[in-house]
């Protein structure tokens, strides 16, 4: 425990250290909430069951910051340590791989939970926003579409080879997601193509299930949308244990 809280700790301050991580996890969904609820008139809408859009845009973008926190912060950090060696000389330590995975999933889903607060924060301070869920539900939720992310970063930081791939992979990986899933852009004004597409993108099934918890609606509403991301998350720990390379 005490070496797990040393590692959590370390890795913070890394985490707050790197300009891109803490942009894309803290600050580049407050903008885009910003523009959005400027530009977007907030008035109640039958397209989204009489809420407002900005209403609809925290829980969408509550998992583009799952998406970049899983798919590139933890991608880049743990290829960037393999990279340079840093996991080599921990393997040289009583520190097991347990460990190093454990404080990098603590801290990013810490700093993914702060990013969504900032989100609800703003929303109610600045436009009004209302929330009709179950605070404990909508944790819950936001806790499972976070790991199962994160274990889809672990694996492509386990599989390439050096951390420019990792990159180049991980940013072919979510920027579709996030024009395709309904996170950017709501499913319901996507082209009716588009939105066939959008039921094989991963992402697809965090906005859903954050959307529905968020607005109040029961997890059994959702069932699709959790068995995938409950698959995404076992078949993606499995994954990840098997890929993870010390060099």
């Amino acid at each position: 425990m005490k070496s797990l809280l040393k590692m959590s700790w370390m890795e913070a301050k890394l985490f707050l250290r790197e300009p891109a991580s803490a942009f894309f996890t803290l600050v580049f969904p407050l903008i885009y909430l910003f523009l959005y609820g400027a530009i977007s008139g907030n008035e109640p809408t039958p397209m989204y069951g009489g809420q407002r859009t900005i209403e609809v845009a925290i829980p969408s973008l509550t998992a583009v910051i799952i998406a970049m926190a899983g798919l590139m912060s933890n991608t880049m950090t743990m290829a960037t340590y393999r990279e340079k060696g840093i996991l080599r000389r921990l393997r040289t330590t009583p520190v097991s791989p347990l460990v190093v995975l454990v404080a990098q999933v603590i801290v990013t889903f810490v700093m993914t939970l702060l990013g969504m607060v900032l989100l609800v924060v703003a929303g109610r301070l600045v436009f009004g926003v209302r929330f009709t869920g179950n605070v404990f539900s909508l944790l819950a939720g936001f806790t499972l579409g976070s790991l199962s992310f994160f274990s889809i970063g672990f694996i492509l930081a386990g599989i390439m080879p050096t951390v420019r791939t990792a990159w180049v992979a991980a940013m072919v990986i979510v920027y579709p997601m996030l024009l395709l899933s309904g996170a950017f852009f709501a499913v319901e004004v996507l082209p009716p193509f588009v939105q066939k597409i959008s039921s094989f993108i991963p992402l697809t099934y965090i906005v859903n299930l954050l959307r529905g918890l968020w607005s109040g609606e029961p997890w059994s509403s959702h069932l699709r949308d959790v068995a995938v991301l409950v698959g995404m998350l076992v078949l993606g720990v499995g994954l990840a244990a098997k890929t993870f390379r010390w060099e």
